[in-house]
């Protein structure tokens, strides 16, 4: 087979996030485990080489970038269509929720959250429209769908009417390389990040979904209700709309203690999650929520939101809190700091629990919507 794909999302450095490393990982697999079969990676600007996985990818640079609503109307319905019309694919695989409409080649679409729809005043006025215009169209457009979780999947039955039969789950991972730290290696974490302090860690972008506001609130009543000597890492890149995060942070009585890292490396990022005293990861809407399992497989306790598709991913091995209220978060804060016997039945669950979860399988998962596309 001819399979396109859109790779977009695979940016130049350590940019990756989660759309751009479930794309990568899911790809890395099926390239290596379907070598009589040729991928063309569509890319919207000059690519890495590293993000060429295999003899059997071909890579095409496509114009212009597509990083705003225009320029990804130019890219998908413009230059993508223009390719697959030239190049006529047997499937063309879209990892990032978008697709084009202008073509009849078969397609697979992965939807990673429609979060919009339930929270339209978190994105701009112009991405909201045309999320709201052609989300809907892709999807019915699609042959194949496929949802990061099952709460994804309902969540597209449910907004959109799609045909349950329709839409198939395939679940993001953890990387190998996300594993416990020696002893040794936490120690030195903590003097490095945070004074050598025990420390709650957040990883994720600075955006109003990851519920920020509501946990550095929750982070001063824990500091003020046990006066502990604890820090809040907070690692991620500034997205977008996030003016109340740092005017929260400015008005904390214990912002001291909050450390804002910005990006760290890979390697880095594994080490944080490992000598943390607990991961706290609450956004108030989440397709799946990488971070959960990521801290899970680094053997770091992880206290959660109990809403959308975070508990399924959690697994029964989190602390769930309620993401809309303060004190719930700051009550989850406090449970886990209070007790090393609790902390340390998180993580013996969560080890378990991140087992459940691999990109090999996910990989699998994916070939089988790309088959029952061209069927």
């Amino acid at each position: 087979m001819e399979i396109a794909v859109n790779v977009r999302f695979l940016l130049p450095g350590d940019k990756l996030e989660g759309i751009g490393r479930f794309t990568l990982e899911t790809l890395r697999c099926l390239v290596r485990q379907h070598p009589e079969h040729t991928f063309h990676f569509l890319f919207d600007r000059a690519f890495d080489e590293r993000y060429l996985l295999g003899p059997n990818v071909v890579p095409h640079v496509l114009a212009p970038p597509a990083r705003h609503p225009l320029l990804w109307l130019a890219w998908f319905e413009g230059a993508v269509a223009r390719w697959l019309h030239r190049h006529r694919p047997d499937v063309f695989l879209s990892p990032d929720g978008y697709t084009t409409l202008r073509t009849q080649v078969p397609r697979v679409t992965v939807i990673h959250d429609l979060a919009f729809e339930h929270f339209p005043q978190d994105v701009g006025r112009l991405v909201l429209s045309y999320y709201r215009y052609f989300t809907p169209r892709f999807v019915r457009a699609s042959r194949r769908v496929v949802a990061v979780s099952e709460a994804t999947r309902q969540d597209l039955v449910q907004t959109y009417g799609v045909a349950p039969e329709k839409v198939s789950v395939v679940y993001n991972a953890a990387d190998s390389h996300f594993r416990p730290q020696p002893p040794a290696v936490q120690q030195a974490t903590r003097e490095r990040f945070s004074a050598g302090k025990p420390y709650f860690l957040f990883v994720g972008a600075l955006q109003p979904r990851k519920n920020l506001v509501n946990l550095l609130q929750a982070f001063d009543q824990f500091k003020a209700a046990t006066g502990a000597p604890t820090k809040l890492l907070i690692v991620g890149r500034t997205a977008w709309k996030a003016g109340p995060i740092f005017e929260v942070y400015q008005q904390m009585r214990h912002r001291h203690d909050v450390h804002l890292t910005g990006r760290v490396t890979d390697a880095e990022l594994v080490e944080l999650y490992a000598a943390a005293l607990a991961t706290c990861y609450v956004p108030y809407f989440e397709g799946f929520g990488i971070p959960v399992i990521e801290a899970q497989a680094c053997a770091s306790p992880v206290i959660t939101s109990n809403c959308s598709s975070l508990p399924e991913v959690a697994g029964g091995a989190a602390r769930l809190v309620d993401p809309f209220s303060v004190a719930s978060i700051a009550d989850g804060l406090g449970e886990v700091y209070a007790s090393e016997s609790y902390r340390a039945e998180l993580t013996e669950r969560g080890l378990r629990n991140a087992e459940r979860f691999s990109w090999e399988e996910s990989a699998r998962r994916l070939w089988l919507e790309i088959e029952a596309c061209v069927a």
